[in-house]
């Protein structure tokens, strides 16, 4: 029978045994030790026979978990440099007023999480006295993404600090009336104080690995040197579950990112319970970082342990402390001491002899308050060891008690997450237990009090002068005046003026161009950051990797395939494409790092990402909104755009509704341009109004949504005439009439107005010589650049009516006096265009591509979709036959003739 734990001979090594000897002798020695000793000891030697293989360079595959226990040991601990006292007096105060304040909120129903900081606050604390750089020293310096829940903390030091007052305090959860503070670091909502939009979970993580990459960029592109910047994370165990949370670990190992820290709170719970109930979440969390080539660094028990594990001489408590499950833990946490004898120690014989030698209070202090997450020495201890290591980013799991110090009630309870007040009494209990000077008398009506030991007291002049040695206040968010971007030269805008004659040229090309020009610019070209997600050939970018260089920061250690041809695969350390491979999420991330290095480096950065469009807003819509919270500027390029005009690829690739998602960004600038000289126009005016001379009263803090398309078409002369550019950039303007277009009508021809986007307008154009030609009918054109940009002015000239004022949307002024009815169409579902609808004075009608998309011709799907012109022409006339201006029996005519 076979042995089912034997080795199978597919699981040895390869390598011919040059002395099978000498193998057996260490077998036989392992065998002995394992009788001996035990399989416990047996595997204690074989870890540390790997660990010191693994730090002499050996090559052997890393050990993905070591014991449950302290990655540094209490002898090796430096000294912490400051007072610990004043800081713990600091905290003390810190933790006080996060819980006020949730708690004097929740009177007004408005919520709040008090367990998260509770659990965090020496986590944040001794980055913010010895480790934290501001923003006012040298460089840029440090970038922290704060974990969301832990606001309130935040708040508390800031109010410490002097930044913030009772007032602010008493508004948070409430900014209508202006003076509140938001829930969670919110830039849009408090840009002096949040660098980072964290509470989405998963999404501070992968954004802190490309804000990270990004300072290398920058630093290895000569922009500026951030060398001395480095990036926190502060995360939660749960929050690691986040598909996002853990995307682009091996990214961050790959590149040697040790200008990067992750802090994960390990509370071990979430927000209903616990994060791996039967598990260890530490131990899963470290073999996944140290597998994807992180520095792990755990930090998970107080100094009140290091009795017990001088005790344990034979191993058994470590043993223990591997095998009993996180939810186990918690329960250990609600219990006394009689419990924890008899079920952690008397689970094994050498561990109840142990627990005689300990009295109940030992005890309980072990299991009820001694966290490594809870003590500013060990705390002290990870960070210093983080920022000395070299050639990987470090994570720091730190296991802390979520409700700590808040009382029986909160700590490791499963419904904390959900508790937002304490009682009286108990926050009594929290004061005397902190050692607060806070009277009772100060308790007036019940209300708690908020707690300030004064300006000019020790512990605020400590913290504000660690805070000045470490380059001021911390997190804050700073934007320098910056001089305005020169523009670039005209002629890279101009150039399609004239249009391409008979050469057929998809929107696509023509926006690759006309970044290849501005790249060139001699003042602006080296802020442009190309970002493409591995599919630069589809975009035909191909061009730019020779020219502009793909960044790497190994540079190109070997000769690429196709080194003998003019397009060659060309990295470098300096180079400016970042070209992510298959993550629309990672290109999110780097888009991000650069449209906002403007406020994090006060370098203006100019990135465009282009992508499928159908895998852009689908995919990573959370993305698009954290950069519109983190008031990102720059070019989104949805390609290969629409339902219909990608062939072959079917529903998966039909992007039908992207603009429609955009279209809930308020920061988002969505256009449909049609034509290549309206790219022109519309990048132009990006750059105007988040680079250069803003209008009085207009936002920069936008970033703009184009969609191209991939179908060759013959790209028109821009018309002449007044206002043309005004109506591409606020989303129409009539492209031609059926007269100006050189068609044939009658003098009273029925008349109608066909508005079409981006590829549609083709289609539109088609119709309109059908109708001329085939019925009689006089239809003009106009191009609908974006629907989008015509709302939000529509939506304004309405808020503005509501104030008094006469103001009339630009949609109703532009058509104003335009015969007959309107029929709208684009290659995206009809409520695209009928965003627009209410504001419309003409009879309104509307096409588009609604449902699943398909694969086929782009004929035939639109032909069933009922968006191609002949469809359009049919449309058209049934509009009219309404209006009793064609027979209804045209309808019926065309309908038949076309084959619909």
């Amino acid at each position: 029978m076979t042995d089912p734990n034997a080795i199978q001979p597919s699981e040895l090594d390869q390598l011919p045994d040059r002395d099978p000897e000498e193998t057996a002798e260490w077998q036989a020695s392992l065998d002995a030790v394992a009788k001996a000793a035990g399989p416990h000891r047996a595997a204690y030697l074989m870890r540390r026979t790997l660990e010191r293989a693994e730090g002499t360079g050996v090559a052997l595959p890393k050990l993905l978990e070591t014991d449950y226990v302290n990655s540094i040991p209490t002898a090796a601990e430096p000294a912490v440099p400051g007072d610990e006292a004043m800081e713990a007096r600091i905290t003390a105060w810190n933790r006080w007023n996060a819980a006020a304040m949730v708690t004097r909120g929740s009177k007004h129903g408005v919520g709040g999480h008090i367990a998260t900081f509770a659990s965090a606050a020496w986590l944040y604390e001794t980055g913010f006295n010895h480790f934290f750089h501001g923003k006012e020293g040298d460089g840029s310096g440090d970038q922290l993404y704060i974990q969301g829940h832990a606001s309130p903390g935040i708040y508390a030091r800031a109010f410490l600090d002097g930044r913030l007052t009772e007032q602010h305090l008493d508004n948070f959860r409430q900014e209508a009336g202006g003076n509140g503070l938001p829930s969670y670091p919110h830039p849009r909502r408090l840009p002096w104080l949040w660098e980072f939009p964290t509470v989405s979970m998963g999404l501070g993580p992968i954004s802190a690995i490309y804000q990270a990459r990004f300072n290398r960029y920058l630093t290895s592109r000569g922009i500026k040197d951030v060398s001395d910047s480095h990036v926190w994370a502060f995360l939660g165990d749960g929050e690691m579950d986040e598909p996002e949370s853990t995307t682009a670990l091996t990214l961050a190992a790959r590149e040697g990112l040790d200008n990067l820290t992750f802090v994960i709170n390990c509370n071990l719970q979430r927000l209903d319970g616990p994060v791996r109930a039967n598990f260890k979440i530490v131990q899963e969390l470290e073999a996944l970082f140290r597998g994807s080539g992180w520095n792990v660094i755990k930090t998970l028990w107080g100094t009140a342990w290091d009795e017990l594990f001088r005790l344990d001489t034979t191993g058994a408590l470590v043993r223990r402390l591997r095998e009993v499950p996180d939810a186990q833990v918690q329960t250990y946490q609600t219990r006394d001491a009689a419990y924890i004898r008899e079920d952690f120690f008397g689970k094994d014989p050498a561990l109840a002899e142990m627990a005689k030698l300990l009295s109940d209070d030992k005890i309980l202090e072990c299991f009820h308050l001694s966290r490594g997450g809870h003590e500013s020495r060990k705390v002290y201890a990870a960070y210093k060891a983080a920022l000395e290591h070299k050639g990987a980013p470090t994570v720091i799991l730190a296991q802390t008690v979520k409700g700590h110090t808040l009382g029986e009630g909160f700590a490791s309870k499963n419904a904390n997450h959900q508790m937002k007040k304490l009682t009286v009494d108990e926050f009594k209990a929290m004061r005397d237990r902190l050692e607060l000077p806070i009277k009772d008398s100060d308790f007036a009506e019940g209300q708690v009090p908020y707690g300030h030991p004064g300006a000019d007291s020790p512990e605020v002049r400590y913290l504000q002068e660690r805070r000045a040695a470490l380059g001021g206040p911390a997190p804050a968010r700073r934007v320098h005046p910056l001089p305005a971007l020169p523009a670039p030269a005209e002629k890279a805008f101009t150039a399609f003026d004239k249009g391409s004659g008979s050469q057929s040229v998809a929107t696509t090309m023509a926006f690759v161009r006309l970044v290849k020009d501005l790249v060139r610019d001699k003042e602006t070209g080296k802020r442009w950051v190309p970002i493409v997600p591995d599919e630069a050939r589809t975009f035909g970018m191909e061009s730019l990797f020779p020219s502009l260089g793909i960044y790497s920061p190994k540079g190109q250690t070997y000769e690429p395939v196709d080194r003998d041809q003019l397009m060659y695969y060309k990295e470098a350390k300096n180079g400016q494409i970042l070209n992510e491979g298959i993550t629309e999420a990672g290109s999110m991330a780097d888009f991000i790092a650069a449209s906002t290095a403007y406020a994090t480096h006060g370098e203006a950065m100019i990135p465009f990402y282009i992508f499928y469009s159908m895998f852009g807003w689908q995919r990573t819509a959370d993305q698009m909104w954290q950069l519109g919270d983190q008031l990102g500027r720059g070019f989104l390029v949805g390609a290969t755009a629409g339902r219909t005009t990608l062939t072959g690829e079917g529903l998966q690739h039909a992007d039908g509704h992207s603009p429609v998602i955009a279209a809930t960004n308020p920061a988002a600038l969505t256009y449909d341009p049609a034509f290549a000289y309206e790219i022109a126009v519309i990048v132009k005016e990006g750059l105007r109004r988040m680079y250069g001379e803003a209008a009085e009263g207009e936002d920069q803090n936008v970033f703009y949504y184009l969609t191209v398309y991939n179908e060759p078409l013959p790209q028109p002369a821009k018309p002449s005439g007044l206002g043309i550019d005004e109506g591409i950039v606020k989303g129409l303007y009539r492209f031609n009439t059926a007269e100006s277009a050189g068609l044939t009508v009658p003098a009273n021809a029925p008349r109608i107005q066909l508005l079409g986007s981006g590829t549609a307008i083709h289609w539109a154009l088609k119709a309109q010589r059908l109708l001329a030609e085939e019925w009689g009918v006089a239809a003009d054109v106009w191009s609908a650049t974006s629907w989008g940009e015509l709302r939000r002015d529509a939506m304004e000239a309405d808020a503005a009516l509501l104030r008094g004022e006469d103001r009339v949307p630009y949609v109703r002024q532009a058509l104003h006096g335009a015969e007959g009815p309107v029929l709208a169409v684009s290659d995206y579902m009809r409520q695209v265009p009928d965003q627009i609808a209410q504001w419309v004075e003409q009879d309104w009608s509307s096409l588009g591509a609604d449902g699943f998309g398909l694969s086929d011709t782009r004929d035939a799907a639109r032909r069933h979709f009922g968006v191609d012109a002949e469809s359009i022409g049919v449309a058209a006339l049934a509009q009219l036959a309404r209006r009793g201006e064609v027979k209804a029996s045209a309808v019926k005519e065309a309908r038949e003739k076309y084959g619909l």
